[in-house]
């Protein structure tokens, strides 16, 4: 039976309001960025060359003629592009800044020259023009998607309601970036203190020229000792490398203080907090004045308005926008945080702050909270709402619903976060049910897929399955290896224990296979075939990457591991095991669907253990013969 959504009063529907409709729904879906722009393959691809050209670059060494001291614009180049890697993933426009900026830098250190000649620069070049052709995608696509909500809404706009006109955005950002700017400047001021007390005090001190007579350590820190002046000095050193036996330096000596000429003072804590502190309060404040702005043109004038429908989702707290024509909410439009918006002034209850209709709605939140983390709570409600502001990807926007059936009160909320459309993610080949932990079938759409047939019906392991089995299977090889290579020792009471387990599961996630014939399972692990008629099953099911057959007499029959549903559901692939056990339970409920053949010999399964065990003894025999 479907649940009709809650609907919201007329009255608070302004006039000329369209209904947003599946198929304007669809046309703004498929104006969404495309998924090579997705930020996750240009922040990969910056990355990836970033520690490539880093490590291919050989660094300056120390010398008296540059003394390794405070680079301030390599600190600031350095926080630019760290920023705009955060950039690339929350903020396109102010990434488009940070990335032109970095590049302006590279160029004018002769990056573009050095790319002709050195691969790791090419690549980092090649990743930075990606990352902005994606940047101008995705900005585009945005703007897109903002001209076909205005086209859907029909130039109809209102202004916001009350409640949403007194909404604030950024709040929060701004109280956590002022404690990390400050600390940034803290840590500038004191790389700036250890540097002047360093050039106060060489500026008194005597300048000499030694000698290295020898590299050692004191206590996990490098010391030179330097041969200067008819004296020996002992000196601490970051970049020993810098100065082999025999090489000449320069020291400045003041009674018994002495430092190194090419390495005058060491300010790598507090340059690592001034950097640290800008990168993440400069990020916490860019965010501020986003959600500031963004909120701010969202109050400055009449909003296009559109009907939708509206869910929240308890698994990750977001709410979900779904067309006015999809009462039973099965596809997502898009969806975001939001926050309920007050106003400026609060109506507040007849019984205070301590009244007993505060503690009623005390302890219904509190049986709702455990409700939701039992997992027990019913699905929440579709709502009808009024949805103000053009969605688009990263753009604000509010909307009025009734808060539930039993909650006649109509409640404005603002999003919190940017509008994101629900597409495939980079990794996912197609839709799938935002925030659902279950992804079980309807029996009916199941039923539709199997239908009723004579010949025996047979699930086995797949290509995935078998590549989590090769794995294993490598993993068994090399702790064989590791085990029997340096003869007999306590190793071999390890293998012991671990081999057998091992083998079984090598052995079920290469060969595993189910066979439902007329009289019931013909079951293939990794020793044998077991047979399990029709009236002894209890249940099937997917459980812990595996599938078990429950029985109503005898122990249950497992099969583990059928392959790594995660990671083929990250992969955007339907896992195999879970719809198999979804099938093999629907054939146990419905009779008339089972096969009304025998399953010939052939087609029960072979257990493929043994062979592993032998193959697993002559692989021990070679290690310890060879």
């Amino acid at each position: 039976m479907t649940t009709l959504p809650v609907p919201l009063p007329a009255e608070h529907i302004p006039p000329g309001t369209a209904a947003w409709r599946t198929p304007d729904a669809r046309r703004w879906l498929a104006a969404a960025p495309a998924r090579w722009a997705h930020p996750l393959w240009a922040l990969s691809a910056l990355t990836a060359s970033l520690v490539w050209d880093v490590a291919a670059t050989p660094v300056a060494p120390c010398t008296s003629a540059a003394p390794c001291g405070t680079d301030w614009p390599g600190m600031g180049l350095v926080a630019v592009l760290l920023l705009s890697l955060y950039w690339v993933w929350r903020q396109p426009r102010l990434a488009l800044a940070g990335l032109g900026a970095t590049l302006a830098a590279y160029a004018a250190e002769g990056g573009f020259a050095a790319a002709l000649g050195e691969p790791s620069a090419l690549a980092f070049l090649v990743a930075a023009a990606f990352a902005l052709a994606g940047l101008v995608h995705r900005l585009a696509a945005a703007g897109r998607q903002r001209a076909f909500a205005t086209e859907a809404s029909g130039g109809i706009a209102h202004p916001l309601p009350t409640p949403a006109q007194g909404f604030r955005r950024g709040r929060l950002s701004f109280v956590l970036a002022t404690p990390l700017l400050l600390a940034a400047g803290f840590g500038c001021w004191q790389a700036v203190q250890v540097a002047g007390a360093y050039e106060e005090r060489a500026a008194g001190a005597a300048l000499l020229s030694g000698r290295v007579a020898a590299l050692g350590q004191d206590e996990d820190v490098d010391v030179l000792t330097v041969e200067a002046d008819g004296r020996t000095h002992r000196l601490e050193t970051a970049y020993p490398e810098d100065f082999p036996v025999g090489s000449r330096v320069d020291i400045v000596v003041d009674g018994d203080w002495k430092a190194l000429v090419a390495e005058p003072y060491d300010a790598f804590g507090w340059e690592l907090l001034a950097v640290a502190g800008s990168v993440s309060g400069l990020a916490f404040l860019a965010n501020g004045l986003t959600g500031r702005t963004r909120s701010k043109r969202l109050r400055r004038g009449p909003q296009p308005v559109l009907q939708v429908l509206v869910r929240e989702d308890d698994a990750d707290g977001r709410t979900r926008v779904f067309a006015a024509d999809d009462p039973e909410g099965l596809r997502p439009i898009l969806h975001f945080h939001s926050l309920y918006a007050f106003g400026e002034e609060e109506d507040e209850d007849e019984d205070g702050p301590g009244g007993a209709d505060d503690d009623t709605a005390a302890l219904a939140g509190l049986d709702r909270v455990a409700e939701i983390l039992g997992g027990q709570a019913p699905p929440p409600p579709l709502r009808q709402a009024v949805l103000y502001g053009a969605p688009c990807t990263g753009a604000e926007v509010a909307f009025v619903a009734l808060g539930d059936a039993d909650e006649p009160e109509v409640s404005v909320e603002c999003s919190v976060s940017g509008v994101r459309p629900t597409v495939p993610g980079p990794l996912q080949r197609g839709p799938r049910s935002p925030g659902r932990k279950s992804q079980r079938r309807p029996w009916e759409e199941v039923a539709a897929g199997l239908g009723p047939t004579e010949e025996p019906r047979a699930w086995a392991a797949d290509g995935f399955s078998r590549a989590v089995g090769c794995g294993l299977l490598l993993v068994q090889g090399g702790g064989i290896w590791a085990g029997l290579d340096d003869g007999p020792s306590w190793r071999w009471l390890w293998l012991a224990v671990v081999l057998p387990w091992m083998v079984t599961a090598v052995a079920t996630a290469l060969g595993w296979r189910v066979t439902a014939d007329r009289d019931g399972l013909w079951v293939t692990g990794a020793w044998r075939v077991r047979r399990v008629p029709w009236h002894a099953i209890v249940s099937v099911r997917h459980s812990e990457d595996g599938i078990r057959v429950d029985r109503a007499e005898d122990s249950s029959v497992d099969l583990s591991p059928t392959g790594w549903a995660w990671l083929e559901r990250r992969l955007g692939r339907e896992p195999l095991a879970p719809r198999a056990a979804e099938e093999l339970g629907l054939l146990l409920l419905r009779p008339e669907l089972r096969p009304s053949q025998e399953a010939p010999t052939g087609r029960q399964g072979m257990p493929v253990g043994p062979l592993l065990v032998a193959l697993s003894v002559l692989w021990g025999a070679a290690v310890l013969l060879l």
